[in-house]
Formats: structure tokens, C-alpha cells, sequence
């Protein structure tokens, strides 16, 4: 039953459960719709998306679509991302050395986790406690418990680290190295390096599969995306990609959002301005959208029918209905959007 229809329902039945209000019942469908109304507003998705150069989230009403806040946190916050009950959003505040936990209630940052130094995107561990970390100075996948705040572990990979991700059963980070051309297989039971996978040049960005089968990383130099079997770890496929009228040197794979029903891969194409969709029965691209300027990173929204797309360049958010797969709008944000988290 829709919440629409529970309180209408709730509207007939108040009067015969209240006799001692018959008069009143009749106002009960105008105050009913009033709640209605403001449940609708709290119930309303809302996308953050983190702005590098203005140190700010900007915060998406993903029903009207259009900025409703501004918030300022730590310096050049990137990666970002929610806890499982979405009451925190942790934010890599790269220059800052720290990633901030974002109280999203009092809409303030409460506590600084100790992240090792320049951490420019992370991922959480489906038990929401365990965050791992790319510390691209420094070469090492920090660990971190966010309920402890303490280091757990520091791994040592590849050059330049960014990309990270956890498979969905939490067996598996992997982490990418731009400089060393690498994906490396973290088992997060020892917190040892056990596997590395060589992929194109600089691979910026891994996404696991819902049913966490396959892995996909973009490579930005190389102009790819590799897709990866996770249990030999063998190369399925590298996709490649073909823009009319723009130069293959601008087609440079960077984030990547796969639907839930594994019937749609989106990969942000950075300076050629747009998304690639693919198959992911046949892994073919079927079509490109034109966004905005340096398209770094992608989200979902919780039903899968928007996807945003985050523009460096323009300053904007591109929303793109899934079903048409059709651009339908831009959002103006802060000075260099580069992540973005939607809370239900």
C-alpha cells in the first residue's frame, strides 16, 4: 500500500476510532494531506556531491531536482561515501590528510579518522565498520575501524593509489595503482596483498558486480575498461570506445555504475564529455550520452531510475533518466564536482 493510500485509510477509519470527534471528521483529509505532504518532503532522495576546489558538498533534492544546501567540510574532499543506516557520510578530505565523518542529521563534521595521508578514495566494508583507504603519497592501503578510530592495518601496493573497492561479500579489496599499471587483490581476512592484475595505463576507478562475479576497472590513459572474473581472476573483456567527432585522447574511463539487474554498465569518459552504456549481457557499448565537462564520477539513485553524473569542468551534475536513457538535466554545484553519494 502506497503512503499515499495508508493515509487516506487512516482518514476514514480516525472517525469511528474517535466518536467523540464526529465534527472534526471532516477536516481529517485536508490535515491528512498535510502529512502527507511533509512526509513526502522528509522522504524525498537527496544526492551529496562533494566540490573539490570549494572545499563544499552540495546537497541534491533528487524530487525537484535542484540544490537545497551548501555545507563546507575539509580541504579538496573527493571520495565520498555513506554508512549502511546512511547517518554518516565519510569524506576524503585529501588535502586536509584526513577523511571526515559527516554527521548527517546535524549536517556537521563530528570526528576525523586517521587515514594516512592524501586519501583520495576509499571503500566500506559491507560489516560497516572496516574502510580501506588509498594513500596515493605514500603507496599503502590504510585500514581503518571507524567505530575504534584506529589504523588497523597499512598494506603496501603500487604507485600512486586511488581506485578501491570491496567485493559484496567482503572477501576481496582491490585496490588500483595509477603509475604501476595495477589492480591488487587484497584478502581482507590477513590484510595481505595476495594477487596483482595488470591492466591499461592508468586505471583510476574498480567496480565489483552486484553479484560480485566480475570486476570492472576503468583505465584513463589506456582509453578502457577491463572486466576481470573474479574467481580465477582471468580477463573476460576490454572494452574499448569509439566517440564520433572526438579524439581518442579525450575518451578517458574514469568512474563506473553498474545496475542492480546487470542489464546496464555506465562509465564516465572523462574530457570527451560523455557516459558510455553497456550491455552487460553482450558487453558492448549501445550508446553514448553527452554530459558535462570532465566527467569524473557516477550514482544511482535508490530505484535505479536516475543516474548523476559529476562534470569537473562545468561545475555541474548531469541527470540522466535511466528508462530513456536520456539527459534531462543539468545541476549547477560548486567549482569541480568530484564525488557523489545519494541517501534514500
Amino acid at each position: 500500500m502506497s503512503l499515499r493510500h495508508l493515509l487516506n485509510a487512516s482518514a476514514r477509519h480516525l472517525p469511528q476510532a474517535c466518536p467523540l470527534l464526529p465534527q472534526a471528521s471532516s477536516l481529517l483529509p485536508l490535515a491528512f494531506w498535510g502529512l502527507l505532504l511533509s512526509a513526502g518532503a522528509a522522504l524525498a532522495e537527496q544526492a551529496y556531491v562533494s566540490n573539490e576546489k570549494d572545499n563544499t558538498l552540495s546537497i541534491i533534492d533528487l524530487k525537484t531536482l535542484q540544490v537545497v544546501d551548501t555545507l563546507e567540510v575539509g580541504m579538496r574532499p573527493r571520495g565520498i561515501t555513506f554508512s549502511n543506516d546512511y547517518s554518516k557520510l565519510y569524506i576524503c578530505a585529501s588535502d586536509s590528510d584526513a577523511v571526515q565523518v559527516f554527521d548527517v542529521a546535524s549536517k556537521r563534521v563530528v570526528a576525523n579518522l586517521p587515514s594516512g595521508e592524501d586519501p583520495e578514495q576509499f571503500a566500506l566494508h559491507p560489516n560497516n565498520r572496516l574502510l580501506y583507504i588509498s594513500n596515493e603519497d605514500n603507496a599503502i592501503v590504510t585500514v581503518v575501524d571507524t567505530e575504534a578510530r584506529d589504523v588497523v592495518a597499512q598494506i603496501e601496493v603500487g604507485i600512486e593509489p586511488e581506485g578501491m573497492a570491496v567485493s559484496p561479500d567482503g572477501r576481496w579489496v582491490v585496490n588500483t595503482s595509477e603509475t604501476s599499471n595495477m589492480l591488487h587483490w587484497i584478502d581482507s581476512t590477513t590484510n595481505e596483498l595476495v594477487d596483482n592484475t595488470l591492466v591499461d595505463q592508468r586505471p583510476r576507478h574498480v567496480e565489483f558486480s552486484h553479484k560480485g562475479d566480475t570486476l570492472w576497472a576503468s583505465s584513463e590513459i589506456g582509453g578502457t575498461v577491463t572486466i576481470i572474473n573474479v574467481d580465477d581472476r582471468s580477463v573476460r573483456k576490454v572494452l574499448q570506445f569509439r566517440i564520433p567527432g572526438v579524439h581518442r585522447d579525450r575518451i578517458q574511463p574514469v568512474g563506473i555504475q553498474l545496475t542492480r539487474d546487470d542489464r546496464y554498465a555506465f562509465i564516465a569518459l572523462g574530457p570527451s564529455n560523455h557516459v558510455a552504456v553497456v550491455d552487460v549481457k553482450t558487453l558492448e557499448v549501445i550508446k553514448y550520452l553527452l554530459v558535462g565537462q570532465r566527467v569524473w564520477h557516477l550514482a544511482l539513485n535508490s530505484d535505479e531510475s536516475l543516474l548523476l553524473t559529476t562534470n569537473g569542468v562545468s561545475g555541474d551534475v548531469s541527470v540522466v533518466d535511466v528508462k530513456k536513457l536520456q539527459v534531462v538535466k543539468s545541476i549547477k554545484v560548486g567549482r569541480y564536482p568530484w564525488g557523489v553519494a545519494i541517501k534514500p
